[in-house]
């Protein structure tokens, strides 16, 4: 099951903030076997959140969305989840009952409307100030606040696909390549991934920024057990096409003796 996430905010697309919530979500996964496939940011506009809605409610793909399940007029993810997945708002008992936990003889019609959400979900416990978020289907609802959003994703994920954790051990492996370019080592790397069907092979260029010599870092993730005899057909055939490597953890651009 891909995971992607949904990241949503005026703030964020005008520059007023700067997200944090995808490197946080990977390094979150990553900590149990799984890695994001992808991830898209929106504006608050609501025919925009409600197009991507309905696009991604129609896929297998758990969703991670952050942002604009508050009450104000900006926060518009709530009522365009329950028009995506034609289901009308209704106040979640849970919900209402930990909002008026919160708010006790100060909860307003108002702060309740924050418990709205589509017919059919679930909550998603907010330990920081018990306004929950919420989860249709394979997808989840959480606030932009990072102290909020992060610690609900970790439960979503623990109490909901603990079952998927380490299901796909990978690892990954890498060189950094000089005197060469990554159309001379597209037929390398196409022949390797054609070989080894567990693995993806990356090459990541730089244009030597910060004093470093012009490389590539070229690897391969995957299956672990097949990464070993990958790296050494990476690094036979970097030789074959003329260039010349070095292993990864040494810095690239330093002066040493390079493999030939």
């Amino acid at each position: 099951m891909p995971i992607g996430a949904i990241i949503i905010g005026d703030e964020i697309m005008r520059g007023k903030r700067q997200d944090k919530h995808m490197a946080q979500l990977i390094a979150i996964l990553r900590s149990r076997g799984l890695t994001l496939a992808w991830c898209q940011y929106l504006g608050d506009s609501p025919e925009l959140i409600t197009a991507t809605l309905k696009r991604t409610l129609a896929g297998p793909d758990i969703v991670f969305s952050f942002g604009g399940i508050g009450a104000t007029p900006d926060d518009h993810t709530r009522a365009c989840a329950a028009t995506a997945s034609g289901q009308p708002l209704v106040l979640h008992p849970e919900a209402a009952a930990e909002i008026r936990g919160r708010f006790g003889a100060d909860t307003t019609p108002n702060r309740l409307k924050m418990g709205e959400f589509p017919r059919g979900s679930r909550i998603i416990p907010n330990n920081y100030n018990r306004i929950c978020g919420f989860s249709f289907g394979e997808h989840h609802f959480v606030p932009g606040f990072p102290i909020m959003a992060w610690p609900m994703v970790e439960w979503v994920l623990d109490e909901r696909y603990a079952k998927l954790f380490h299901l796909q051990p990978e690892a990954e492996a890498s060189i950094v390549v000089y005197e060469s370019a990554e159309s001379t080592l597209t037929p390398l790397m196409l022949a390797v991934e054609a070989r080894y069907r567990g693995l993806k092979v990356f090459s990541l260029p730089s244009v030597g920024e910060g004093g470093q010599r012009r490389h590539i870092e070229l690897g391969v993730r995957g299956a672990p057990g097949e990464v070993p005899a990958a790296m050494e057909d990476l690094k036979r055939g970097v030789i074959e096409t003329g260039g010349t490597w070095e292993e990864h953890s040494a810095p690239p651009g330093a002066d040493r003796p390079k493999a030939t």
